[in-house]
């Protein structure tokens, strides 16, 4: 189940509804920045653990493509194809590399949409960016033990937000990925 919220109290309103929680009953909520995992318990002893879920959000646009940062402003992410080609590109602060992959017609699959449920936008980070990151979370390192190539610097494309202290960052892209729902599709822009 995937939803898309823009805040801490729309989702709290949307894990209501879908739950089908009770007025009457209490929802906790713990949330970092865009990108990191928001998770809640409901206050009802007849709900059980089992029953209980964590939704992973990533950065949320609006439909169209996010605008590109003038020449000479961005933040520079060189990636590195599989065939070793460079291309140098400029990132928007807070973008994700998946989605700064996607939008300079890279290979980078992303077949989940950021939902953190396949490991198809690993992507393996230079060291001293890699370095600078937070620790990916559990959810990051189950899709991670998919990803095809693991290294010691892999990360999701989907999980790392850019910012200034990521100036140069170098993400080299897989040679491969593992597909489980359709292996061999090639990323298209929506």
């Amino acid at each position: 189940m995937t939803i898309l919220v823009a805040s801490t109290r729309a989702l709290r309103s949307a894990i209501s509804r879908t739950c089908r929680i009770p007025r009457n009953q209490s929802i906790s909520m713990q949330s970092g920045r865009i990108g990191s995992l928001a998770s809640w318990n409901i206050n009802n002893s007849n709900i059980l653990p089992s029953q209980q879920a964590a939704f992973s959000t990533g950065a949320v646009w609006q439909h169209g493509s996010l605008p590109r940062p003038a020449p000479g402003t961005g933040i520079k992410v060189n990636f590195v194809k599989p065939t070793g080609e460079t291309v140098t590109v400029e990132a928007n602060e807070g973008e994700s590399l998946l989605d700064l992959a996607r939008a300079n017609d890279m290979d980078v699959e992303g077949a989940c949409e950021a939902s953190l449920a396949c490991s198809t936008c690993h992507l393996i980070l230079d060291e001293a960016s890699f370095d600078k990151l937070e620790e990916p979370s559990d959810e990051e390192n189950d899709m991670l033990d998919l990803a095809f190539g693991l290294t010691d610097t892999s990360r999701l494309g989907c999980q790392v937000l850019m910012t200034k202290d990521l100036e140069g960052l170098t993400a080299k892209i897989p040679s491969a990925t593992r597909n489980m729902y359709v292996d061999g599709a090639k990323p298209k822009h929506h």
